[in-house]
């Protein structure tokens, strides 16, 4: 009995760049191995990327993370949010903490660089539409770091007294130590005084990084 071959493995380009483009197209047109990839298409701005996902419907969408008109990030989502068994590798030359983290929150199954060699994007494109996620070595090693990082911030918060986290939220939604304290029906002064402890506590010496601290806490958590 024969044994039919396996389908193409259909990717949609997603990139600003013709060149890059033009590169990618050839590098999967080339590949020579048991299952053909085939780009399905190609486009340039997150709203022809999202156009061309819901009318081409791949397997794989091979997305840029800075577009013309916004972040391929908001593309992924975009994407996912309208089709979500869409397989998404984010292919960038940009290594950014915020973005790794913010491209793995909007569901993207994969994050490698462009300085990745043939044999390694091929290897990736079919390791996702398989179900896998990928992450770049180098990407790897960030996403560890700042999950320690992070670790670090929720242990430094926990220190705080209740109090201390209530005047610290407060404070990261915008507020001064005025309003804080009509808040919580405290003095001005006592206010401050809960600040200056949190602050040696987190090992801080401004409002906007105590700011900072509670906002990546609160990322964390949700």
């Amino acid at each position: 009995m024969s044994v039919s071959p396996p389908t193409a493995l259909r990717v949609l380009i997603v990139d600003d760049s013709t060149l890059v483009r033009e590169g990618l197209r050839a590098v999967l047109g080339s590949h020579q191995g048991p299952r053909k990839i085939e780009v399905a298409g190609e486009a340039a701005t997150i709203a022809d990327g999202v156009e061309a996902a819901r009318r081409l419907r791949p397997d794989v969408v091979l997305l840029d993370i800075r577009l013309p008109d916004g972040s391929g990030i908001d593309a992924c989502r975009q994407m996912l949010g309208r089709m979500p068994d869409l397989r998404v590798l984010i292919l960038t030359s940009v290594v950014d903490d915020a973005l790794v983290l913010d491209a793995i929150r909007a569901g993207a199954h994969g994050y490698l660089l462009k300085e990745i060699d043939s044999r390694g994007l091929v290897n990736a494109l079919i390791d996702v539409s398989a179900g896998k996620s990928i992450l770049d070595p180098a990407v790897t090693a960030r996403v560890m770091q700042m999950a320690r990082a992070s670790d670090g911030v929720a242990d430094a918060l926990g220190s705080l007294s209740p109090q201390e986290k209530r005047i610290i939220a407060l404070i990261a939604e915008g507020c001064t130590n005025k309003e804080a304290a009509q808040k919580l029906g405290l003095a001005e002064k006592t206010v401050k005084n809960y600040l200056s402890t949190a602050f040696e506590k987190l090992h801080v010496s401004s409002r906007a990084q105590a700011a900072a601290l509670y906002a990546k806490a609160a990322a964390r958590s949700s």
